[in-house]
């Protein structure tokens, strides 16, 4: 495993990337005066971009079925989790962008090689919590989110141990 965007995994069988690009920014509000240079107060950070560049050769590398599957998980906007291979969690991510050029067809005009770019963007993660709740990405997560869950509950599928009876 490469990398693993949501349920959708990207490895040999699936849709391999050759090249990786991180791009962070951070924000900063300017303040203009005069005879100095402008006053900068850090408000917080920017977008956390990944790009991915890959190739699919049908029957060789990859299917490309995982490109219709990435499509679908675009279309229904929803953040997904980022792990890459070492298991490092990037946070909840948002699919902005594919791009895919076909070529080398065969007879009947199905692709041999499909190359792709895709780029995907850091969101709040409360935008993902509000999906598994049911929520909305601006609410608050809701009850049966673990981010509210008090330290010391137990999980309601953890039942407590029944006292053992004493012979005798």
């Amino acid at each position: 495993m490469l990398l693993s965007l949501g349920q959708f995994v990207f490895g040999t069988l699936t849709a391999p990337f050759s090249e990786m690009q991180r791009r962070r920014t951070w924000k900063f509000a300017s303040n203009s005066r005069v005879g100095a240079r402008d006053a900068r107060q850090f408000t917080g950070p920017g977008d956390d971009t990944f790009t991915m560049q890959g190739m699919i050769a049908t029957g060789v590398l990859g299917t490309p079925i995982s490109m219709d599957l990435i499509s679908e998980m675009a279309n229904t906007g929803d953040a997904y989790v980022l792990v890459d291979g070492r298991g490092i969690v990037y946070g909840a991510y948002v699919i902005d962008e594919l791009h895919e050029t076909h070529s080398y067809f065969t007879i009947l005009g199905a692709p041999l090689k499909i190359e792709f770019t895709l780029t995907v963007t850091r969101v709040d993660d409360r935008s993902l919590a509000a999906s598994v709740d049911g929520g909305v990405a601006t609410s608050e997560p809701t009850n049966g989110s673990l981010d509210k869950a008090p330290a010391g509950a137990t999980p309601p599928y953890v039942k407590p141990k029944k006292p053992k009876a004493k012979k005798g």
